[in-house]
């Protein structure tokens, strides 16, 4: 029974870690972005793309690790 708690408490901090990983680094990106568009509207098709690409991909990696945390929790 003790192996099943700690399994659900790691999981569950494992979780909570991506969710805030991703969340600063998704932050990090769009702040950048605008700082940049900021400097040179003219620009902004050309950071906007980049932008939206590199947020999907931080948000599919938090997503598969919260996949991860999931099936330990299930195991």
């Amino acid at each position: 029974m003790e192996g099943l708690a700690l399994a659900f408490l790691g999981a569950a901090l494992g979780a909570g870690l991506v969710t805030l990983g991703a969340a600063i680094g998704i932050g990090r990106i769009a702040g950048n972005a605008m700082d940049g568009i900021a400097r040179q509207p003219e620009a902004s098709g050309k950071i906007f793309t980049p932008m939206i690409v590199a947020a999907a991909l931080i948000e599919g990696v938090a997503f598969f690790n919260a996949v991860i945390c999931l099936l330990i929790v299930l195991k």
